[in-house]
């Protein structure tokens, strides 16, 4: 069974040879590993068997990346969104960002001017050529992006972001909301333009290690609308949802599905998730991913990862709808050898010995059984998803030409993005 299927059969709560792997490991950690034994010629992809392709775009406000400060330890840089952040020179930790553009509403209008779609943001050459590559060789082909108040993050500090979803609702829903327009008119050009997706996996942590960052009316108040916006409009492409939410957001879970989640991933067991519990209560409507405790995957003593594994996965295979994934990300305090042995725990446990071999499925765009026929692409100056659009080029400048493409446009006078140019 190709991995393509493999997932698919997972998200549709149906029976698969066994259950689908996808890892997250830092890049510290693979340094870790190359010292241990992992060959440097096959990609972690290749060698774990992973089954997920992911493809992003910049939908950054673009601003110059600049070198500040550096030095043994760490590197100090400006942000493609206007800030300022520091990480150590390893990449070990999550960076830290030391400085915010938006501290006003004036800063934030400022940025929005700059948030539109366009070609350049979007790689034609090797994306395209990879992407292909993911489709031929059976990969469950996602367009990822962060959203929401995960997205928010990079331009307000988020003390202030927290209080803001608080005393003024409406502005942050402005830029949540702007942020998945983004989302849904990039993607629009790409599936116009040769990519191809199974799934959309976006990234928005929205949770802590007691619950929630804000509360299920802030949630209403500022996400919502965006979230449904986003779930339907990739349904309508025949793509499948899932969505990456650190944290404990058990309590959102009822939202989530009501707004056309369909896999939550990494269901942090620190953060007190437990899949088995999840499983039995929303298993029926949603897909769930992740929730191997990374901790017991360090210990010194190898039977308490197996009992982890074997315990969990007695439950979860149940039906289909589980795909695992450790609780986060894989860090370097797990050796190679210890990751391995994980790897063919979850091959020995997640087989399913019920599964009766069937036809490969097609493409998601020809079939995938779960969602309406794909609508043509709207024209330049019709209405989308409710509220009129701004003119939208239909075609990418003549790859590594996008300077003479934009050059030509200016001189005929086209419009675009609604403004026109020359």
């Amino acid at each position: 069974m190709i991995s393509r299927e493999r997932v698919l059969r997972a998200l549709n709560h149906q029976i698969p040879d066994r259950i689908p792997i996808q890892d997250t490991i830092w890049k510290a950690t693979v340094n870790r590993w190359l010292k241990e034994g992992l060959p440097e010629d096959v990609s972690l992809d290749e060698y774990f068997g992973y089954e997920f392709a992911f493809f992003g775009v910049d939908l950054s406000p673009r601003f110059p990346v600049k070198i500040i400060e550096k030095n043994e330890e760490y590197i100090i840089t400006t942000t493609p969104q206007g800030g300022k952040v520091k990480n150590h020179r390893n990449y070990s930790t999550t960076p830290e960002i030391i400085d915010y553009p938006i501290k006003t509403k004036d800063d934030w209008n400022e940025i929005k001017k700059r948030l539109k779609p366009d070609f350049t943001r979007i790689d034609w050459a090797t994306g395209l050529a990879n992407n292909k590559t993911a489709i031929e060789e059976g990969k469950f082909v996602c367009f990822s992006a962060a959203c929401g108040y995960d997205a928010l993050q990079y331009y307000i500090k988020s003390d202030q972001l927290l209080i803001t979803i608080t005393e003024d609702p409406e502005w942050i829903k402005d830029m949540v909301m702007t942020l998945a327009e983004l989302i849904i008119v990039t993607v629009e050009l790409m599936m116009n333009n040769g990519f191809k997706f199974d799934g959309a996996f976006l990234y928005n942590d929205m949770g802590h290690r007691n619950g929630l960052l804000f509360s299920l009316d802030s949630y209403r108040k500022t996400h919502y609308e965006a979230d449904r916006l986003l779930y339907g409009y990739f349904h309508s492409k025949g793509m499948k949802t899932l969505l990456h939410s650190c944290g404990n957001v058990t309590e959102l879970i009822p939202l989530l599905i009501e707004v056309g989640l369909d896999c939550l991933q990494p269901l942090e067991v620190k953060a007190g998730m437990d899949v088995i519990t999840l499983k039995e209560k929303y298993g029926d409507q949603l897909t769930f991913m992740g929730n191997i405790d990374v901790r017991l995957m360090a210990d010194e003593d190898p039977a308490k990862i197996e009992e982890e594994i074997k315990k969990k996965f007695e439950v979860v295979k149940k039906g289909g709808g589980y795909i695992y994934h450790s609780d986060h990300s894989i860090p370097t305090n797990v050796s190679f050898q210890q990751y391995c042995r994980v790897i063919e725990l979850v091959k020995k446990y997640g087989v399913y010995p019920e599964y009766t071999e069937q036809k490969e499925l097609s493409h998601p765009q020809e079939k995938i059984g779960v969602a309406p026929e794909t609508k043509p692409a709207e024209k330049p100056g019709r209405r989308l998803f409710g509220k009129k659009k701004e003119t939208v080029p239909q075609k990418p400048p003549e790859q590594g030409k996008p300077a003479q493409a934009e050059a030509e446009k200016k001189k005929k006078g086209i419009k675009i993005f609604g403004r026109k140019k020359g």
